[in-house]
């Protein structure tokens, strides 16, 4: 069974440290207070894309069709991805509309068809 070092506190929620290393070749062990890697914030699923996103070397195109989702979709992921490592995310109005209409139809606000029609008249503008 594999284990994931907890990174919030199951108490309150906060991002917790790291306090104690150990070598487990020597048993020498390191005590402090060190941060955790902002990676680690990242939630399983933002972690697998990552690791995706990685692997392909950060080609969209090949993202997509490892995946099996659109463009508008990888683009939202990283976007989730950048934010939760603390980043700002710098978008023109049309991507956060992209982000609202992609968002409304994860939630089942907007039909496929719906969203499709607003993408379409999207690349039409262009």
């Amino acid at each position: 069974m594999s284990r994931t070092l907890p990174v919030q506190c199951p108490s309150c929620n906060e991002v917790m440290e790291i306090s104690e290393l150990t070598c487990p070749a020597c048993d020498t062990r390191v005590q402090g207070h060190f941060p955790a890697p902002a990676l680690l914030r990242l939630s399983a699923e933002q972690m697998q894309f990552v690791e995706t996103f990685l692997r392909c070397r950060g080609n969209i195109k090949e993202v997509e069709r490892d995946l099996k989702i659109s463009y508008p979709t990888v683009r939202s992921r990283l976007n989730q991805v950048i934010r939760t490592l603390g980043y700002p995310v710098t978008q023109g109005p049309e991507d956060e509309r992209m982000e609202q209409v992609l968002n409304a139809l994860d939630k089942g606000e907007l039909t496929f068809e719906q969203a499709m029609d607003w993408i379409r008249e999207e690349n039409t503008r262009e």
